[in-house]
């Protein structure tokens, strides 16, 4: 069995799966309920649970929808948008979720990664930034990629990352839904910068682009991706057989 993790991501929107291209044009795919029951059976090590409107419309998570996922997930499951609180944290944590990403809401209130460490443990925090490159430096953009806020990102991230999170989940908003593969410029500096789990994602668009992500940077904990898998253009199977192959072939 592959260390490396492969994670599905589901962009949920008025109660459906959708997606698109550098965080624009999104459409319908599917029902979230049937691809989360798929993926489990797939053989997918977690799920993310996105609400991609949440920020922009400065609401809570669509419990309803969430509800009825978690009724069909067997692996941990991660959830996020519209988490701007501890309360929001113990809210979602209580009707089964296993982590908690947060991104705009560290924007809002930059203590939240510690407090929420501090009292659900730094395992249930995922500290989660979109990223895209702006004349040269690597801006955080919030609202679902639609803002940009100015912020340094390999900076931003060295803090949020000091103050308790787990995990670091890297959006490049510049390759996202390209499937031209991962941005590997982006990721190796915020390797270089970091010490926690950092999960790619955004650039997905075959097996290949997971095997080059994993070898060129070994410190990678984990792949996201989400049209890939939707449309079944990289089957989680075939793909967690390719990577256990390559790394039988690592040099130990």
């Amino acid at each position: 069995m592959s260390v490396k993790k492969i994670i599905p991501c589901l962009d949920v929107k008025d109660g459906r799966v959708v997606k698109g291209i550098k965080f624009k044009d999104n459409f319908d795919v599917a029902s979230p309920v049937d691809l989360a029951r798929q993926y489990c059976k797939d053989g997918a090590d977690e799920l993310v649970f996105y609400d991609i409107t949440a920020a922009v419309s400065d609401r809570k998570p669509n419990i309803d929808v969430l509800s009825q996922v978690i009724k069909e997930v067997t692996i941990p499951l991660t959830v996020g948008g519209g988490i701007y609180s501890l309360n929001d944290f113990e809210r979602v944590l209580e009707y089964g979720a296993d982590k908690i990403s947060i991104n705009t809401g560290v924007i809002r209130n930059p203590g939240l990664i510690k407090e929420a460490a501090s009292r659900f443990g730094s395992n249930c925090v995922v500290f989660a930034v979109d990223v895209k490159e702006v004349d040269g430096k690597y801006h955080i953009f919030t609202k679902g990629g639609r803002e940009d806020t100015d912020i340094d990102a390999i900076e931003w991230i060295k803090q949020g990352t000091d103050n308790g999170a787990g995990e670091l989940v890297v959006n490049s908003i510049d390759t996202d839904g390209v499937k031209g593969g991962f941005d590997l410029k982006l990721l190796k500096a915020v390797c270089e910068a970091v010490t926690i789990p950092v999960i790619a994602s955004g650039g997905a668009g075959s097996i290949d682009d997971f095997i080059t992500l994993f070898k060129e940077i070994p410190q990678i904990h984990a792949g996201l991706a989400a049209s890939v898998f939707h449309f079944g253009e990289v089957k989680i199977p075939e793909l967690k057989t390719a990577l256990s192959r390559m790394e039988q072939q690592q040099p130990e």
